[in-house]
């Protein structure tokens, strides 16, 4: 049973059509999430994803609202002893977009650990099944529901 908790911060990168996906390799495995990571001490949530766009897309993103929070328990995948909360914010990116991405899932050049590519789902082609953790499901739920 987990004895502490690990705050998840996350960003739901939005144009007019598409939104912003990461394939990322973690321990080996392959995952499909959205971008962002953990919070560190001393951070707050927004400033958690200001960084987490600079470190994973080399360039900044400006927060339009906060979308979902998780609401139910969830088990780390990768720590037993932890307990996720995951935040989401909607964001947009402040200038032209510097980062790769690909039409391709996984297309980075290794199957090794750390290794990360993004790229564009059109929102209408979106499904929670393509998501690897239950809090990103919850959220391509929530977004679907707003599409209706």
């Amino acid at each position: 049973m987990p004895d502490r908790f690990n705050i998840r911060v996350y960003f739901i990168l939005l144009d007019e059509h598409r939104l912003l996906v990461a394939d990322e390799m973690i321990k080996g495995k392959p995952y499909t999430k959205f971008p962002g990571g953990g919070l560190e001490f001393g951070e707050g949530t927004i400033e958690c994803v200001q960084r987490e766009a600079i470190e994973e897309l080399g360039q900044a993103v400006e927060i339009v609202d906060h979308f979902y929070t998780t609401d139910f328990f969830m088990q780390s995948a990768f720590r037993e002893s932890d307990q996720i909360i995951s935040i989401y914010y909607l964001a947009r990116l402040t200038a032209e977009q510097q980062f790769k991405s690909s039409e391709r899932k996984f297309s980075f050049m290794q199957t090794t650990d750390d290794e990360e590519s993004f790229r564009w789902v059109n929102r209408t082609d979106l499904i929670d099944e393509e998501f690897t953790f239950p809090a990103d499901k919850e959220v391509v739920r929530r977004l679907l529901l707003l599409q209706q």
